[in-house]
């Protein structure tokens, strides 16, 4: 379950989302935290140059590939302001990281997309669990999703 440590990683992806919007990008944010507490990593989005696997997430999977042993990789913990998408689910299965913790669920994005007349994906919305087996994953966060949801209603009424 989500603890305060858990809330003061997920607090920090919410700060780096909303720095990837104040830098004209989409608002995600992810941080990298070893078995020990220490922060390993950290990054936004930066889809807005037009590649569009330049996910937080993404960037932690391959970080730590290249810098964590495999035992390290599987105690470390993802936080991230919103639920992995397939393509960054698969990457963190793919080298072995461990726990996952959002802030907000592919769901709910989804949901806020569609109140917001924004075009879907077209990637399919699959929750991680249905991308990757044996992870453990902890999320939604209900305070910290309102806070996700309005970063994306800013996103949207820019690029309207």
């Amino acid at each position: 379950m989500i603890n305060e440590t858990d809330m003061k990683h997920l607090r920090r992806c919410v700060e780096l989302a909303e720095t990837a919007l104040e830098k004209g990008d989409e608002p995600f944010g992810s941080v990298l935290v070893s078995a020990a507490g220490e922060l390993l990593f950290e990054d936004h989005n930066h889809v807005a140059g037009g590649d569009h696997t330049q996910h937080p997430e993404f960037a932690i999977a391959r970080w730590a590939a290249n810098n964590l042993s495999l035992e390290e990789r599987s105690r470390a913990t993802v936080y991230t302001s919103g639920e992995h998408c397939p393509m960054c689910a698969a990457a963190h299965g793919m080298v072995g990281l461990g726990r996952i913790v959002y802030a907000s669920s592919s769901k709910q994005l989804a949901g806020w997309r569609s109140e917001m007349g924004a075009a879907s994906s077209r990637v399919r919305n699959l929750s991680i669990q249905e991308v990757i087996k044996e992870t453990t994953v902890d999320g939604p966060v209900p305070e910290l999703a309102e806070r996700v949801h309005q970063l994306h209603q800013r996103l949207h009424a820019t690029s309207r």
